[in-house]
């Protein structure tokens, strides 16, 4: 129908709009109620028949100008819309000398369009709320003196002038100075971050209180916020399958209904001996009850509604399919790291052995891991630099690959790693060590590391990716939202998984996975329970995300990888997005059914009527599009969902 035309995103071949249609379309209507005023004014006064012909053609151009424009452009890609339908009546109306009621029906039709594309516009608030983040001019430093020029001018490799309450314009990272940013228009976190130098910002997020030079790592036309746009705005074109199926039924429907009222038009009166005049009328006010203005229209109200909900809280949806898919999981796998957990290791307990200090162990360990680029020595490095231990660097220095390190300096080998580094080395490890280390492995503690220096034991360390502290309330939530199992799949260790997944309530738990056991366990698991959601950071779980019903991205802003490969990607860290999203899916399709059952059910009654005890058609108008405005208010309830 033409509300559409009006309301993608994408706009359709055929006839373009020369004028502002918000503003011209509305006075459309206007005038349309005031030729039909005009009309019943000059037949009152006895007018001459071509003035009262004259308001009457008038009335009929200005009301349906929007329609006839959008039946012409539906034609020229060979499809047959319901406005069609509409005109139809309106014109057999005037046929049998009934102006007005003709006259109505357009005008109840455009006001229904201009309260629909009203009523729609709101659903795309998403993307020019988003468009409205990204500053229009950039102060950049070049040469040593600042130039401000327009955003698609600047280049990677620019330095871009930050001031307090200034938007990022681009990606980039911090070369000068440190602010706290607002990043809620892009993640959904509502606290402000803090970022300092070397630290990644992305565009549309907001310097609260800092002066800064960011160095840009993205051209404007490939920035987060960019991307983010183009995802919004195509999955509002997407279609779901059910509104695949009702676009595809409506031309099917529309020309049953031509070819319907044309036999009704025709055989009645012959075989019932009805008046043709009276049967003509009865077959245009059919025409119009039997359009399914609201049927086709119930699906893209509430979808369109829902992604724009779930853009404004940083969930992305690729499109309306995604959305009905996500509602009929039941079972939802996650990659450990960097969901439910931070994705970062951490070093959690310095345990030294007897006659050995705590500070001697760190600064022993430290000094051994101070050369190693692995993620281990990163967290020990920054543990240490928190506790303000400080070491030089070893005289010798290797890197065992899956056991440890090795390290020497002031004449004695220090050794950092798996008990199969120390047996490497011809050192044995004590049973009480290995059975310390066995406690803690069933503790879930993590990765224990053990420390040898010289003759001598000096302890253990464990680094652990820490579990988010809320974690099982969210994972209670899931179960709440309808899912019924709760799965793990990782590549880390057994022991650690499994009391992780004892603490959380998980119910099951699959560790030492590679990335393609990861998807064929998905494949199982959806093969035994039905639709599976896969949640990870879409880097090395990408196939698993691919082979799910619903892949979803966790934590994603700024990450190519995650916005290229998952159905829904959660912009934040918040475990409590997948929740609302699940929710959100479930209400969407409730949303969806009773506008179908609803729309339905008026056409039906409104038929039956009109065959049986018969319908004024100003009042069949009435029925039929109160019940398309009564749709579309419906799905537009979507857009204060909450979760």
């Amino acid at each position: 129908m033409s509300t559409l035309s009006h309301t993608q995103t994408k706009e359709r071949p055929g006839l373009r709009p020369q004028l502002n249609d918000e503003i011209i379309e509305p006075l459309f209507v206007a005038l349309t109620l005031a030729g039909i005023a005009a009309g019943l004014i000059t037949e009152q006064l006895g007018a001459p028949a071509w003035v009262h012909l004259t308001v009457n053609l008038v009335t009929y151009f200005v009301g349906g100008f929007y329609a006839v424009r959008a039946i012409i452009a539906a034609l020229r890609e060979r499809t047959i819309e319901v406005d069609l339908l509409m005109v139809i009546a309106a014109i057999g109306a005037a046929y049998v000398d009934a102006w007005t009621e003709g006259a109505i029906l357009l005008f109840l039709f455009s006001l229904s369009n201009v309260l629909q594309g009203y009523a729609m516009r709101r659903t795309e608030r998403a993307i020019s709320s988003l468009m409205e983040l990204r500053p229009d001019t950039v102060t950049i430093r070049r040469n040593e003196q600042t130039v401000e020029m327009a955003l698609d001018e600047v280049q990677v490799g620019d330095v871009v002038l930050l001031r307090p309450g200034d938007r990022v314009p681009l990606d980039g990272t911090i070369q000068r100075g440190s602010a706290n940013f607002d990043e809620s228009a892009i993640t959904g976190e509502s606290m402000p971050v803090q970022r300092g130098e070397g630290a990644a910002v992305l565009a549309g997020t907001l310097n609260i209180n800092g002066a800064l030079d960011m160095l840009v790592t993205k051209p404007a036309s490939e920035s987060t916020l960019a991307r983010i746009i183009n995802m919004v705005s195509e999955a509002q074109s997407r279609k779901a399958s059910t509104q695949s199926f009702l676009d595809r039924a409506e031309q099917y429907y529309a020309m049953g209904v031509i070819v319907s009222v044309l036999l009704f038009i025709t055989l009645v009166p012959s075989i019932f001996g009805v008046p043709f005049s009276e049967n003509f009328y009865r077959g245009m006010v059919l025409l119009t009850v039997a359009s399914p203005c609201a049927l086709v229209i119930s699906v893209p109200a509430a979808l369109l509604s829902a992604i724009a909900n779930a853009a404004r809280k940083g969930v992305l949806f690729k499109g309306g399919a995604h959305l009905e898919e996500l509602s009929k999981v039941k079972v939802v796998a996650f990659d450990k790291t960097g969901t439910l957990t931070f994705g970062r290791p951490e070093l959690t307990d310095v345990l030294p052995q007897p006659g050995v200090s705590a500070e001697e162990l760190l600064s022993a360990v430290t000094r051994a891991e101070q050369s190693s680029e692995h993620p281990i020595a990163r967290a020990i490095m920054s543990y240490a630099a928190a506790q303000g231990v400080t070491t030089a660097e070893p005289d010798q220095f290797s890197a065992v690959t899956g056991m440890g390190v090795r390290a020497s300096w002031d004449g004695e080998e220090t050794l950092v790693g798996t008990p199969r580094l120390m047996t490497q080395a011809g050192i044995d490890v004590p049973a009480e060590m290995l059975a310390e280390m066995d406690r803690l492995a069933d503790e879930g503690r993590g990765t224990v590391l053990l420390a040898h220096r010289g003759s001598r034991w000096l302890g253990m360390v464990t680094v652990m990716d820490r579990e988010r502290p809320d974690a099982a309330e969210k994972l209670i939530s899931l179960r709440a939202a309808g899912i019924e199992r709760v799965v793990m799949l990782t590549g880390d260790n057994v022991r650690v998984a499994e009391a992780m997944g004892r603490r959380l309530g998980i119910d099951e738990v699959h560790a030492g996975l590679l990335p393609e056991d990861k998807l064929r366990l998905v494949e199982e698991l959806g093969k035994k329970y039905g639709p599976v959601a896969m949640v990870g950071d879409g880097v090395n779980d990408a196939p698993a995300l691919a082979a799910a019903s619903s892949g979803i991205a966790m934590g994603a802003a700024g990450t190519d990888a995650a916005l290229e490969t998952a159905d829904i990607v959660l912009m934040s860290d918040d475990l409590g997005a997948i929740g609302y999203a699940i929710g959100l899916s479930k209400r969407t399709q409730r949303v969806v059914w009773q506008n179908i059952g609803f729309a339905m059910s008026v056409v039906v009654v409104l038929v039956i009527t009109t065959l049986t005890i018969g319908v004024p058609l100003p009042l069949g108008v009435v029925g039929h599009e109160g019940s398309t405005i009564l749709v579309v208010l419906n799905g537009l309830r979507l857009l204060a969902h909450r979760g």
